[in-house]
């Protein structure tokens, strides 16, 4: 098999465009396959079959693989042989149905009720960049909304009368959200008091949250904003801009909101993506042996 990896890389480079550093991560990929098909006595390309292949696999998952490098030589195995097929090298493809393992999912970090509080609180709201910093996180925590929903709002997108919010999406689908009395609050008086001195002269910037310049604030504005405040609140954990759509979302269902409202409220397609943040079940024995009356000894 080896007299077919340097022309499958050259494959891989000229006709399907890949990056130098992917092929070079497709040739470990199946340099490894080959050196461990040829332990086991198989040389030519015909000769591997679907065992072989899950044998491979399985010896890579005992190694203590990821399982996004166990994806990434599942899809590198898959191309090497169709490769082969489309050059007539082999007449039937031993990874057609290879099963690829699922790249498992991290469940997303958020902080606690006391470090939201501490970073909400972080602001001075008593001048215009304290105050739209203060706005900015309240109404990110109170609605769940991505980075870049919010810096996408317009002045007219916030009811603090009604307390709601609406946003768009990446997919173009609007949402209205409820927001806390704290949120419609801290926009208010961003809105009313503050935002006027952040506009230049005579300017009709419709942005809702405008940088010094008097334009509207960027994603990448806002995560030195969001990352100044969680120094000033003392927390050592590492905070992004999507830190506290994290915490919404887990601190929402752990408080006992429903699923579906999560998920609708999030904008997730999918409920499995929500599902990522409910804290996991304790197990049919440990509920059995904390609740059931003659369960103790």
């Amino acid at each position: 098999m080896k007299q077919y990896l340097d022309d499958y890389i050259s494959f891989l480079t000229e006709e399907r465009g890949l990056s130098r550093s992917t092929t070079e991560s497709y040739r470990k990929d199946i340099a490894l396959l080959i050196e461990f098909a040829e332990q086991r006595g198989v040389n030519e390309a015909a000769d591997v079959n679907r065992t072989l292949l899950s044998l491979y696999l399985g010896n890579l998952r005992q190694r203590g693989r990821a399982p996004s490098t166990m994806m990434r030589c599942t899809v590198s195995i898959r191309s090497f042989f169709q490769y082969l097929m489309r050059r007539s090298i082999i007449v039937q493809d031993p990874s057609i149905h290879l099963e690829a393992p699922k790249p498992e999912r991290k469940v997303p970090k958020g902080l606690s009720i006391d470090q939201v509080d501490k970073l909400l609180n972080a602001p001075d709201g008593s001048t215009p960049q304290g105050a739209r910093d203060k706005a900015m996180l309240e109404l990110l925590y109170a609605a769940g909304i991505r980075v870049s929903e919010l810096v996408n709002l317009g002045v007219n997108d916030v009811n603090t009368d009604m307390k709601f919010v609406r946003c768009t999406g990446s997919s173009g689908r609007e949402r209205i959200l409820p927001i806390s009395p704290l949120a419609a609050q801290s926009v208010e008086w961003y809105v009313n008091g503050m935002r006027q001195k952040l506009l230049k002269k005579d300017d009709e910037e419709e942005g809702l949250f405008l940088n010094s310049l008097g334009t509207t604030l960027t994603r990448q504005g806002f995560w030195k904003i969001i990352k100044k405040y969680g120094r000033e609140a003392g927390i050592t954990e590492d905070i992004t801009p999507h830190t506290l759509r994290h915490s919404f979302a887990i601190h929402m269902l752990d408080n006992g909101a429903d699923l579906r409202s999560v998920q609708e409220m999030l904008g997730h397609s999918d409920i499995s993506t929500t599902q990522m943040y409910q804290t996991p079940r304790k197990s049919m024995k440990e509920v059995y042996e904390s609740h059931h009356p003659r369960a103790g000894n």
